[in-house]
């Protein structure tokens, strides 16, 4: 017999590998309770690796989130890395939150032990000498906290559990969901496959406001955990750009590829940078004090602005940032992706949580599971009065009356990133081959 947790990423589903001694438990069917239901277990599971949970609730602010965060922008660029170069995803548009991914995979390691945990954290960017299970939990809570009370912007993040219905986990295990990682909990019966899945997508829809709507398309039946994690996004641009002003134009592709675009313009003083190690323009658009897009725009292609930029430059483009006059033309676009995971974060090193020998005995010891797939769905939307995401043409001097404004032009590939400049973090990157492609 074979169960399954399932870990989606909005995005995470857990399945479970082998089953040894599985009890058969008989649980009640608890519909939409909290995180803190009992489950019918014992509270000292004998597995807490001094995982008490008696510490202070963190400040915002609180530089015990530093090395955390410090990780989530490591994280998001090997992730990155790691996406361009698969090869479904060879002349295509990229596009995912790794606060999102960071989220599921953190929450995933409050139940993780031993070398399971130990691959999920080096993984996910946090030394392990330096970070506690308990430091990360409450980093996450801090900066969950943060991101849910912007002003000016709708942005919610969080993450859900559905549990089959005979399943029963740690309640140690749900409360540390629950506290630190802002989770709901569900009951849900995973033999009844349509069901389930129609439960869990009107979820994910209702909190991505519809625009990830379908992201659970099969479920194996067996499946006894699902652990959800959710960032949706929207925001007016400071500065807005004039619908009367959007023209068709033309986006090169590549040398031998054009395609028709909207593309938006507008005449504003804008944040700038010029990052001359790596011939690269930076664009920044506010969407309010602490919320902004980077577009960043290399003159000699994107792959050798792939190949060498990390954490540093965004540190660097924020504290070079000068605002200036620019004609600014940006394309209009609408893009969703998906992504199996699986492999990919193997390939960064976290290959015990796939198979027989994972060891999520935090979240159970009755039962062997292990995640059968970590899937991702994001969406970006861009038009004249901001961008919707759930999840250079060098500078060019263009004569105007007696001076000369300078214009950057996104007519070709670029890359995007969403950050949070309180919190430091990326909620969303990626990069832009064909914004005609949906």
């Amino acid at each position: 017999m074979r169960t399954a947790l399932c870990l989606w990423i909005v995005m995470a589903v857990l399945c479970p590998g082998e089953v040894k001694g599985h009890k058969g438990h008989g649980g009640d069917h608890h519909h939409g309770q909290g995180l803190d239901h009992d489950h019918g277990r014992d509270n000292d599971h004998g597995h807490r690796r001094d995982h008490e949970h008696g510490h202070h609730d963190p400040e915002p602010g609180d530089n015990g989130t530093k090395p955390v965060v410090q990780g989530n922008g490591g994280f998001a660029f090997s992730l990155y890395k790691q996406l361009v170069v698969q090869p479904d995803n060879q002349g295509k548009n990229v596009f995912f939150s790794p606060l999102s991914v960071s989220l599921a995979l953190a929450a995933l390691s409050v139940g993780a032990r031993g070398q399971t945990h130990q691959q999920l954290f080096t993984g996910l960017g946090f030394n392990s000498s330096l970070l506690t299970q308990e430091q990360v939990d409450q980093a996450f809570q801090t900066i969950l906290t943060q991101l849910n009370q912007k002003n000016g912007v709708d942005l919610s993040i969080g993450s859900a559990l559905f549990l089959h219905n005979t399943f029963k986990p740690h309640p140690e295990f749900l409360k540390d969901m629950k506290r630190f990682y802002l989770s709901e909990g569900f009951t849900v019966d995973f033999t009844n496959t349509a069901v389930a899945i129609e439960t869990i997508n009107k979820y994910v829809g209702e909190k991505t406001r519809g625009k990830i709507d379908k992201l659970v398309k099969d479920l194996d039946p067996t499946t006894v955990m699902y652990l959800l994690s959710y960032i949706y996004f929207k925001g007016k641009w400071e500065i807005p750009f004039d619908s009367k002003d959007t023209k068709e134009d033309t986006f090169h592709v590549d040398d031998n590829t054009t395609v028709p675009v909207q593309m938006m313009s507008v005449k504003k003083r804008f944040s700038v940078y010029y990052d001359q190690e790596i011939s690269t323009s930076v664009l920044q658009l506010h969407y309010n004090e602490s919320v902004s897009m980077m577009l960043a725009l290399p003159e000699k292609g994107l792959t050798r602005l792939e190949e060498v930029i990390g954490q540093n430059h965004i540190t660097k483009w924020h504290r070079w940032m000068k605002a200036s006059e620019y004609q600014v033309h940006v394309p209009k676009m609408s893009i969703t992706t998906t992504y199996s995971l699986k492999d990919v974060l193997s390939g960064m090193g976290m290959l015990d949580i796939f198979s027989n020998r994972a060891d999520f005995s935090g979240i159970s010891e009755d039962l062997k599971v292990a995640v059968s797939e970590v899937a991702h769905q994001a969406s970006l939307d861009v038009d004249e009065a901001g961008a919707t995401a759930a999840a250079a043409t060098g500078v060019v001097l263009m004569p105007l009356s007696f001076r000369r404004t300078p214009v950057l032009k996104f007519d070709r590939p670029f890359m995007v990133i969403v950050m949070d400049r309180e919190t430091k973090s990326i909620l969303f990157m990626g990069k832009i081959i064909n914004p005609a492609n949906k």
